[in-house]
């Protein structure tokens, strides 16, 4: 459809819902990534209450946290830590740029 349209305006709705089936499926994969992780974590959990050691609950701070040196061994992996890493230093600094205070102008009469 994308290909046979000559219509912008439908063109752009059709690449709108193209990237909204992309950003779902993104969003289902990255669901059933953290609630296989969290079930391995209550399984290992489930087991040593067995041997006879008390549980540990995983907060949700340190499960982020896990994910997130996960994400960043895999972009490792492939390559693309350092321009991960440039742009997140880039977006942040435009978020703080938003606070600096500006100088006034000087009345120069």
């Amino acid at each position: 459809m994308l290909k046979s349209s000559k219509d912008p305006k439908a063109v752009g709705e059709i690449e709108k819902h193209l990237s909204w089936i992309d950003n779902q499926l993104r969003k289902v994969q990255d669901d059933k990534k953290h609630s296989s992780k969290l079930s391995e974590h209550k399984k290992k959990e489930k087991e040593a209450v067995k041997e006879g050691k008390r549980p540990f609950y995983l907060k949700k701070s340190e499960l982020r946290k896990q994910e997130l040196t996960e994400k960043y061994e895999s972009l490792k992996a492939s390559g693309k830590l350092e321009a991960f890493l440039t742009k997140r230093r880039r977006k942040n600094a435009a978020k703080d740029h938003r606070y600096v205070p500006y100088r006034r102008p000087e009345n120069t009469n």
